[in-house]
């Protein structure tokens, strides 16, 4: 894994950690957190949702559309991410 996929991981992982149990993010807000100039945030977005689809295929985190959970692979459009949510919940 490159050096900037990582940070990228650990800037979603890091934002979320700052939100209460259900809150969800938009990638944007990680990306912005490793790239902070207006041209570099923005390159970052689809490395940004791989970065996301990596976590979520680890258990580390739920993509969701609409509220709902959606599957890694077969998401199009915006998309925001929570923390996993236990079993049952």
């Amino acid at each position: 894994m490159r050096g900037i996929d990582r940070e990228l991981e650990e800037a979603i992982l890091a934002t979320l950690g700052e939100r209460a149990p259900g809150k969800t993010i938009c990638p944007s807000e990680a990306a912005r957190r490793v790239g902070r100039e207006e041209e570099q945030w923005r390159a970052l977005m689809e490395p940004t949702r791989r970065a996301a689809r990596r976590l979520a295929h680890r258990g580390e985190l739920e993509i969701v559309q609409g509220g709902r959970r959606v599957d890694p692979e077969d998401v199009r459009g915006p998309i925001r991410l929570r923390q996993r949510r236990p079993a049952g919940a």
